[in-house]
Parts: C-alpha cells; sequence; structure tokens
C-alpha cells in the first residue's frame, strides 16, 4: 500500500507530513511525496483512516491518494481533488478519466496520442497492445502499462546525511576530570553503536565543551586510520584532556564522529605481524605527550640542500605490498651525529692531517674534499660549509666539515 501527497509549493511540508507515518519517503519533484505504508495497517488503521491523518498532520489542503502500487498513487493524487483510496484490483478503472499528459512521456508520444484522439487514460489503455509497441516502442509500451495502473515503481527513499553527534547538559558543573571522562565513556559507547550498526568507523573526533563564564573548549584528535573503539578514543581524550585541561567548570558537552569507511586490511602469510592500530594509537599518543609532536612521529625530508635538515610529522602506517628487495650491493651508509661533534683539525698543504675530538682521535691516512655547501643567506641561520671525507690509521671512515664562517671543525658522522 503506498500513499502520496500533492499540493504546490509545500514539498518541505509535505515531507514533514509523511515522516510521521513511514521512515520510507521519496521526493516527486516539484509538488509530491510518496511514502511506503506497507505492514502498517495495523498501527495505522484503515485506508480511510489513515487519508484522514494526513490530512490533519499536514496542516494545509493537501490532495491523497492510497492505492496498491507507487505509480497509480502519483496519478491518482495529481489528477483528482480531495482524497482517493483505489482498491487493489481497481487502479485502470480508477485512473481511467485522468488526462494522458500526466503521463510522463516525450513530445513525439505526446503529439502522436494527440493526433489519434487520445486524451484519456482510459483510452490510451483500451489501444490494442501490439499496435502501440509497433508505432510508439518500447516508450509507448511502459506508457500505456502506467495508464492500465500496472506500475512497477521502486520506491527511492530519501536518506537523511548521517551525522554522528551527541551532546549532554550538566545539571551541574564538572570540575574534575575523573567525572567528566565517566560522562564521556557513555557517549563514545552510544555513538561507537550506532558506527557499528552501519558498518563504519571514524577518523576524526571533535569535543567541544561549554565552560563557566569562559570561552569553549575545543579538541580534535584526527586518528591515522579509521577506528571504532569507545576505550581507545576515550583513552586518547583522557592523555590529551590531562595535557591541556578546561580553563574553567564544565556545563555542556558535545562530541561528535566524522563516519568514514573501516580500513580492511589483509596480511600476508609470511609478513610479520603489525601492532593493532589502536595500540599502536594510544602508545604514539603518549610519546607525544611525554616528549613532544616534533621529537615523535615519521622524519621527512625537507626541500633544501641544508645539511641534515627534516621534520617530524605524525606517524601514518603505510600499507606496503609486494616488496622487492634491493639488489644486493656494495654501499656506505653515513650514520649522523646529532648535534655534531666538535673537532680540533690539524691542517697541512691544505688537508687535513690530524684529528682531535671525543671519542675519535688520530692520524688521517686519506681524505678527499673539500665540499662547499651554502645556503639560507636570507635567514638568521645561513650555512657555509666545505665537507671532508677521511680515513683514519685505524681504518674508519669519517665525515667531517669545517664552519667556514666561524672557522671551527666539526665531525659530522661516520660511514659503516
Amino acid at each position: 500500500m503506498f500513499a502520496c501527497l500533492h499540493a504546490s509549493g509545500n514539498l518541505a511540508l509535505l515531507v514533514e507530513c509523511a515522516r510521521r507515518f513511514s521512515p520510507l519517503v521519496e521526493e516527486i519533484p516539484p509538488d509530491a511525496v510518496l511514502l511506503d505504508l506497507r505492514g502498517s495497517a495495523s498501527l495505522l488503521g484503515t485506508p480511510q483512516m489513515i487519508a484522514e491523518a494526513l490530512h490533519q498532520q499536514a496542516g494545509v489542503p493537501v490532495d491523497a491518494a492510497i492505492a496498491g502500487n507507487a505509480d497509480a498513487a502519483i496519478f491518482t493524487a495529481r489528477g483528482f481533488r480531495g482524497t482517493t483510496i483505489i482498491a487493489a484490483g481497481g487502479e485502470a478503472k480508477a485512473l481511467a478519466p485522468l488526462p494522458v499528459n500526466l503521463l510522463p512521456g516525450s513530445p513525439e508520444i505526446a503529439g502522436a496520442l494527440s493526433s489519434w484522439g487520445i486524451r484519456t487514460f482510459g483510452q490510451f489503455a483500451a489501444l490494442p497492445p501490439a499496435g502501440v509497441a509497433a508505432r510508439l516502442g518500447p516508450e509507448g509500451t511502459t506508457l500505456q502499462r502506467l495508464a492500465r495502473g500496472e506500475g512497477l515503481r521502486h520506491l527511492q527513499p530519501l536518506e537523511d546525511p548521517l551525522r554522528f553527534e551527541e551532546e549532554m547538559e550538566l545539571d551541574h558543573p564538572v570540575e574534575l576530570l575523573e567525572p567528566l571522562l565517566f560522562l564521556l565513556a557513555r557517549l563514545l559507547r552510544e555513538l561507537c553503536a550506532r558506527l557499528s550498526a552501519r558498518a563504519l568507523a571514524t577518523d576524526q573526533i571533535r569535543l567541544a565543551l561549554r565552560l563557566e563564564n569562559s570561552p569553549p573548549y575545543r579538541l580534535t584528535l584526527r586518528l591515522p586510520i579509521p577506528m571504532c573503539a569507545a576505550a581507545t578514543f576515550l583513552k586518547l581524550l583522557h592523555l590529551d584532556l590531562e595535557a591541556r585541561p578546561p580553563a574553567a567548570p564544565i556545563i555542556k558537552i558535545h562530541l561528535s564522529f566524522h563516519p568514514v569507511k573501516p580500513q580492511i586490511q589483509q596480511h600476508g602469510l609470511f609478513l610479520p605481524l603489525s601492532p593493532e592500530p589502536a595500540k599502536l594509537e594510544v602508545t604514539l599518543s603518549r610519546l607525544y605527550h611525554l616528549l613532544s609532536p616534533e621529537q615523535v612521529g615519521t622524519p621527512e625530508l625537507l626541500d633544501t640542500h641544508r645539511p641534515d635538515a627534516f621534520r617530524m610529522n605524525r606517524f601514518t602506517p603505510v600499507l606496503t605490498r609486494n616488496l622487492t628487495p634491493p639488489a644486493a650491493q656494495p654501499t656506505l651508509i653515513l650514520r649522523r651525529l646529532r648535534p655534531p661533534l666538535y673537532a680540533h683539525i690539524t691542517v697541512r698543504a691544505g688537508k687535513p692531517a690530524h684529528i682531535d675530538a671525543p671519542s675519535l682521535r688520530g692520524d688521517v691516512t686519506a681524505c678527499a674534499g673539500p665540499w662547499r655547501t651554502s645556503g639560507d643567506w636570507w635567514r638568521q641561520e645561513p650555512w657555509d660549509h666545505a665537507e671532508w671525507d677521511l680515513s683514519l690509521g685505524d681504518g674508519t671512515l669519517h665525515r667531517i666539515y669545517e664552519d667556514l664562517r666561524t672557522s671551527r671543525w666539526f665531525v659530522a658522522g661516520s660511514y659503516d
């Protein structure tokens, strides 16, 4: 059983009215809505009772129709005034007086029907189906079935945008962290349950706290991968709130999730297991607050020629597949010293001859260089280095450089 409400210029009002009777509602622009009432007779009563309730809830004059199929309900609501109820099997007879211009046909078919003198649904339905198919094609056959009340329309319900938000007005201001976490745990469980019911996860958590006589407190957690774990979220919020507590008592809590599809990862049989994402995120969050975000994460080389220039980004696991091991070839690896070691260098004939540095001392047996590198002269910390690679008597290889701005020598690192 389907119902259709028709009223010019009141589509939003019709949708609001229809949602009170059925969760399956479709907009029929520009002036009608269709709702699925199948299985609701035991709750709403007879079709006549449903029609009367629809009129009362609408609050404005509407044309209502109830029929066994969706297309018949739409045509009836648009073609007849007031309330029309079509019994099962009576669709063709009820639709017969309607004008054919209600059918959603092309201008060519409308012109053909007009030239044949076809003005109503009943006249169109009475034409031989074989002749209609031969002269009007598949579109004509479909329109004739609609005129006979044999529509097979599938309702396309409106889908509200997914919003995962919870808020709580507090009777008494909360000043301590422990009762706040107790309330947050409740909201997180409810939001995670709603996410799980739709097979979703979240990659961003937003917390807004209304404070007493203070500006609002806002906190955003961006997760490296989508997750749906209330206990993990509570721990992450705990760490952030502990490091940066609200400045005043809390009178309202608002929590929201950004819904995304969960990440599916399939591990190879011969690959080592990676740590669980939830546990890894909690561990990283603890390290961020214990050290600092600048000292924990993934290093990224900067687009500059400055030696050893990099920055730390938030750690994000990268899924790699079909890894091919690099070809075996002899390579030297430079292990940089941070910070570099101050050294005393004896120079003979313009080349380093002896080095004296903490835990490093000896005569230079071979050297290569210098290689000049400089830059950032327009900033407060420019650099101007002359680098050397040298070998000591014990066979070890090292890199040193002279800061030409200060004439001081440093050990930059050692080769493995």
